[in-house]
């Protein structure tokens, strides 16, 4: 099930399940988990594409593993607000896991996610983290700054 909106997305969450953030590029998808109470965003790995075929399998085994109750993907949205090739990529590959058995009724929704990848590399210059280390968790660490924005938002929603 694919929501547009964050709030519809939120309505459809079960209780007790953590969340699924990705930052899916051309070459890699950046994965991060939040906690059961959807309080903290932590990444967690970064899985190098090859096609979906192959994609797909490690992103399933991560969700029945951790028991995940709902995925956010982050949405390359233009500065201008408006959606690009990026976008529409982004949303096929949604649809693509939509129709997955395992995964047809996970709640999936995006998130904006423009200056994710600069707030991350930020944050790993500020810890002094090497070049190298940089490009290997760069991915990942984005898609925990779009999984938080959506918990943060989600949390906003419960106590409104």
């Amino acid at each position: 099930m694919i929501f547009d909106t964050i709030e519809d997305f939120a309505a459809a969450l079960p209780q007790g399940r953590a969340l699924i953030g990705l930052d899916f590029g051309t070459k890699t998808i950046g994965v991060a988990v939040s906690d059961r109470l959807l309080s903290a965003a932590t990444p967690l790995e970064t899985v190098k594409r090859v096609k979906f075929t192959l994609d797909a399998p490690r992103l399933i085994t991560l969700i029945q593993e951790r028991e995940i109750g709902g995925m956010i993907l982050g949405l390359p949205r233009n500065m201008d607000g408006s959606e690009g090739p990026r976008a529409q990529s982004t949303r096929a590959f949604a649809r693509n896991l939509n129709r997955l058995p395992e995964l047809e009724t996970l709640p999936i929704s995006y998130w904006d996610e423009r200056l994710s990848t600069v707030a991350a590399e930020k944050a790993l210059l500020e810890a002094d983290t090497t070049r190298k280390r940089r490009a290997e968790v760069i991915d990942h660490v984005a898609a925990g700054y779009i999984l938080q924005g959506a918990l943060d938002r989600l949390r906003y929603l419960r106590n409104a």
